[in-house]
């Protein structure tokens, strides 16, 4: 029988990354554990485990009693062993996280990009100085995703297209690469959005759910099948341009560079966190910024109703238009105006829905904590470096 080379060693392989993808899901287990849940006979999971030790990526954190015999060694991934950053790129704020790999948030840290004229000298400073938080070398980083608005070009990587982000333009994503000696990966924000939510969030799980943001512009991710579907040119998503009866197509409008896009036509014009402003003016309820007026409206009881009403109606504009085309069974509202709305915005939405089209999907608020887009940042830098550890 002929042998073929390289089989030992790509079963090893195999071995040590079932025993880390198994420590990293689950914790601490014993030797005994791990082998009973990867199939591996005791004398293939001591081996694994010495392997694994002697690349410095697992330690014994302690004992597990009970047993007859002497107390179970307790094997756990090292936290340091790897580390990686998230981003969250804004036109006024620049959020940088650093985690572990275990996904443990270690530091944050923020910085104002308005005193940089270049994006990339930006960028360095967050992650720099959420490095000097966290007492983590740049070196050790094994990721680096940054969150943007705006269409990412799937072949280049760079940002295609942001109101928000004049200044990122063709060759931002090589040149970031270059000056943090890393690959980075940008990625749009409402994207990394929905993949907090699988993880965190009221999509948990799910393989197939659209989330719907609505905060300083609108936008939409599609998680089909547990994948983000991007569409070919980066663009799906950008539910923004959905032309609607009675509001002017984005080509028939002019809109400054720099200046949000709440009037530039297409549904965007309808729920923006600007458009939501204007219209809840219009109903008599001033506030400082979108999610407050819709707080101020869903407090106000019965007076309130007709902004929510309205505010329903225009959203389900949207969400019927995906789930004629998608039938996603669940869409997650976000953003600032699907936080503040809770289960009294998508309970409406649901009913609004119902009268446009046969499709009723289920229609619930977020319930990720904290930077959703920061936290999806992390996600996904950690699915990269753990991919990374497992091969290498």
């Amino acid at each position: 029988m002929e042998r073929r080379p390289g089989v030992p060693r790509l079963l090893r392989e195999i071995n040590d990354r079932a025993a880390l993808e198994l420590l990293l899901a689950t914790g601490p287990m014993t030797r005994g554990q791990i082998g009973e849940l990867t199939g591996l006979s005791k004398v293939t999971a001591s081996q694994t485990l010495a392997r694994l030790e002697e690349r410095g990526l697992v330690e014994v954190v302690g004992t597990q009693g009970g047993g007859r015999g002497p107390n179970a060694a307790l094997y756990s991934v090292i936290p340091s062993s790897a580390y990686v950053a998230g981003l969250e790129i804004g036109p006024e704020l620049i959020s940088a996280a650093i985690a572990d790999i275990n996904g443990r948030t270690v530091a944050q840290a923020a910085v104002d990009p308005n005193g940089h004229d270049d994006p990339v000298a930006a960028v360095h400073e967050a992650v720099m100085k959420a490095c000097r938080s966290a007492k983590v070398s740049v070196a050790k980083l094994r990721g680096v995703v940054i969150g943007t608005p705006g269409v990412v070009d799937p072949r280049s990587g760079d940002v295609r297209f942001s109101f928000d982000l004049p200044g990122w333009h063709e060759g931002i994503h090589e040149a970031l690469a270059g000056d943090l000696k890393r690959e980075v990966t940008i990625e749009n924000d409402v994207n990394l959005a929905a993949i907090a939510e699988r993880s965190d969030g009221a999509a948990k799980g799910l393989d197939d759910f659209v989330l719907l943001w609505s905060s300083r512009g609108l936008g939409m991710a599609v998680m089909l099948g547990g994948k983000l579907h991007r569409g070919r040119s980066g663009s799906a998503g950008e539910i923004g341009y959905l032309p609607v009866p009675g509001v002017p197509l984005p080509e028939d409008i002019r809109t400054s560079p720099g200046r949000l896009p709440s009037l530039a036509g297409g549904l965007q014009s309808l729920v923006s966190a600007e458009a939501v402003t204007e219209l809840a003016r219009s109903h008599g309820f001033d506030a400082a910024n979108a999610g407050e007026c819709v707080e101020v409206a869903i407090a106000a009881g019965t007076e309130g109703e007709p902004l929510l009403d309205e505010i329903a109606h225009r959203l389900a504009l949207g969400v019927a238009a995906v789930c004629v085309i998608l039938d996603p069974g669940l869409v997650v509202l976000g953003g600032e105006v699907g936080h503040a709305g809770g289960r009294t915005l998508t309970s409406r939405v649901e009913e609004a829905v119902a009268r446009i089209c046969p499709v009723r999907p289920q229609v619930a608020t977020s319930t990720v904590e904290g930077n959703q887009v920061l936290r999806g940042a992390v996600l996904a830098a950690l699915d990269q470096a753990r991919e990374e550890l497992f091969t290498s």
